[in-house]
């Protein structure tokens, strides 16, 4: 069991996705999402590592394709019908032989969805998306970072060479807070790199 700590620098409700009772990271961070596996914990931090937004336990790692085809993360594709589905982040859509579609989405170009190559690149390049049914989401209502995790705190990147004894001191703060999404993103308007934010 390992843990990866890194910066959430847009926190918009699309990386990570934590609605329809999965919290799921598909986009951005394609290290932390080709490294980690099923049973490693994923904490994400404020700017400056300052509060805490959200911790998933991986539960799942799928490709893309699996990801797409899987019922149960139909209601992950982007959509204009709630704020929520805005912020869909199941929006590669396979087309055979390796290629894939890029949905109009959060990682689109404005004004009209177009696919952005970049962001396109970027997310691929991660190969999976990991998927946890055990998290903790605040988004905007994180509370600071505690004095017992401050091992967390991290700049660029992310970390994940943790001691034992400090995964397990989150693995108790974890077990002593209310599982689930419990707060909303900080960022429901446009951002500079999530552009697409109304849709």
């Amino acid at each position: 069991m390992r843990l990866f700590s890194y910066i959430v620098r847009h926190d918009s409700g699309f990386a990570p996705n934590p609605f329809q009772g999965y919290c799921t990271l598909a986009a951005c961070k394609p290290k932390i999402r080709q490294e980690a596996d099923i049973g490693d914990w994923v904490v994400g931090l404020s700017a400056r590592g300052v509060r805490v937004v959200y911790a998933m336990k991986v539960d799942e790692k799928l490709d893309f394709a699996a990801y797409w085809h899987d019922h149960r993360f139909h209601c992950k594709r982007p959509s204009t019908a709630t704020r929520e589905q805005r912020r869909g982040d199941n929006i590669y859509e396979p087309l055979g032989n390796g290629q894939f579609r890029q949905l109009p989405s959060l990682h689109s170009k404005p004004p009209f969805g177009d696919e952005d190559p970049q962001s396109m690149s970027q997310d691929l390049s991660g190969k999976y998306v990991l998927v946890a049914r055990d998290f903790v989401y605040f988004g905007a209502d994180g509370p600071p970072v505690p004095a017992e995790l401050e091992f967390l705190r991290v700049g660029r990147g992310h970390r994940c060479h943790f001691k034992p004894e400090e995964l397990q001191e989150l693995l108790e703060w974890v077990d002593g807070q209310r599982l689930g999404r419990l707060g909303t993103p900080a960022h429901y308007r446009q951002t500079k790199r999530c552009n697409r934010g109304e849709l």
